[in-house]
């Protein structure tokens, strides 16, 4: 097996292909930290400026409890990912803000409560595909590597085949399923030179920059992420190897193979992204507002119901707070309603999908990378954590005012206090990479399914071949 997998080696090293793969990977690479180098410390300067202006106008709002129960927290900011040239995802049509919004008046002249406002994603959040204008490691690896794996296998067999050196390997007393798997390492070692070498480049140049931390969970991403390429590889490598055995002449294995290609990698994803983005529509603007009418007309008329009699004043601050919160509270819903219907869309957008290879590894170094969809999604539970703990500051440091009348809502019924900037609940937008694992096994499983089946299936092909 090692002296097949090594003549496999010699014979492509000494290829033309494997010099232009090394060259255009090499080439790839090293584009891709340039224009990463030029780019990631302005992403980086602008989140820090909106975060510093967002606990600015907190200091600010904390000159009472009331003031900052009523406008909140703040702008809640998407930290930008140090792994952003492994795969930029659809983060240019993702939101990286989230923010609260109030009334200044509603029924009865009152003032409206904070509420997570969450802003309108494009129909471009549906586009799964590698943005090809961005040279990232998700392009490379989906459609270059995908293609060079193509092209040093097509001839695999059927080009031993049409040279009359098969019959002579055969003749042999080995295992077929040991002439199989020496081309396969062969190969896979072949594209393993070009791609390691560049990837170290890319991140040698990248790490040797003050303007970018690598810390130990990004090299661990890194890594998860170079496993992924390879796995992928080996997955074109078990196509090549397949549709070679199949046929008996180079020729018409690579323009099999090219058809093969084009088909699931270029047409079938974005095809099957836009059928599918179309199967279900969530609420439109306009309908997301029309509802907020509504609420807002109920509770109105709730109101005017209940001061329709004389009542007590006591009474009367008690109802104003629970009014003011339950506003607030119905406005949220109907904005993660609205939010849950977009997720949805994605999510089955991306199912279908998946039967696309580059789908799958598109999927899964976004995750690692912590951007795309699913950090999107980690990002907006840190944004929902963040306000209940928010809510529950506001709740205690009421609580702990003996002048309060301890009615969340309205300006009589809370403390009037200033509060401490430096006590409020800083958000954190942080990552976690059980939670990416978890989110990603299903897409890996996948991969690894697939892989398993390709080789499975050439291997099954190679021990019927006739020569």
């Amino acid at each position: 097996m090692w002296h097949i997998a090594k003549r496999e080696l010699y014979d492509n090293l000494n290829s033309l292909r494997f010099a232009l793969a090394t060259v255009l990977l090499l080439g790839l690479m090293l584009t891709n930290a340039a224009v990463y180098l030029h780019e990631q410390p302005k992403r980086t300067q602008k989140y820090n400026a909106a975060v510093t202006e967002s606990v600015n106008d907190l200091t600010v709002r904390a000159d009472s409890l009331y003031t900052l129960a009523r406008e909140g927290p703040g702008l809640l900011y998407k930290k930008p990912s140090s792994l952003r040239f492994c795969a930029e995802g659809g983060e240019p049509f993702l939101p990286n803000v989230v923010g609260g919004a109030f009334l200044w008046s509603i029924s009865g002249g009152l003032k409206g409560f904070w509420r997570l406002n969450y802003p309108s994603t494009t129909p471009n959040l549906t586009d799964i595909r590698p943005n090809v204008t961005k040279v990232d490691w998700a392009f490379i690896i989906g459609y270059v590597l995908s293609l060079i794996a193509i092209l040093f296998t097509f001839d695999a067999i059927s080009g031993e085949r049409e040279l009359g050196t098969l019959r002579l390997m055969l003749a042999n007393p080995m295992p077929r399923y040991t002439i199989l798997i020496g081309k396969f390492l062969g190969a896979l070692i072949s594209i393993g030179i070009p791609l390691t070498l560049a990837v170290l480049m890319n991140l040698l140049l990248i790490s040797t920059s003050s303007a970018v931390q690598l810390g130990p969970d990004a090299w661990e991403r890194l890594g998860i992420i170079f496993f992924i390429a390879i796995l992928y590889t080996g997955l074109f490598l078990a196509l090549g190897l397949l549709v070679s055995t199949c046929v008996s002449r180079s020729a018409v294995s690579l323009v099999i193979l090219l058809l093969i290609w084009v088909t699931f990698v270029v047409f079938v994803p974005s095809t099957l992204a836009s059928i599918a983005g179309g199967f279900s529509s969530p609420m439109s603007t306009d309908e997301l507002w029309q509802r907020r009418g509504e609420l807002y007309a109920k509770r109105w008329e709730r109101y005017d119901a209940y001061f329709a009699e004389r009542v007590e004043r006591s009474k009367e601050i008690q109802f104003k707070g629970e009014h003011v919160i339950a506003e607030a509270e119905e406005q949220e819903r109907v904005n993660e309603e609205h939010l849950a219907q977009q997720i949805d869309q994605v999510k089955f957008a991306r199912r279908t999908t998946q039967i696309s290879p580059i789908a799958i590894a598109q999927h899964l170094i976004e995750s690692f990378a912590g951007t795309g969809f699913e950090r999107h999604l980690q990002f907006l539970e840190n944004t929902r954590t963040h306000a209940r703990q928010f809510r529950k500051f506001i709740a205690d440091t009421d609580s702990g005012d003996p002048e309060s009348s301890h009615i969340i809502g309205i300006r009589q019924g809370m403390s009037e206090k200033p509060v401490s900037p430096a006590a409020v609940p800083k958000f954190e937008d942080t990552l976690n990479l059980n939670q990416d694992f978890n989110a990603a096994m299903m897409d890996l499983l996948l991969l690894v399914l697939l892989f398993v089946v390709l080789l499975s299936g050439a291997y099954l092909a190679f021990v019927r071949v006739e020569v």
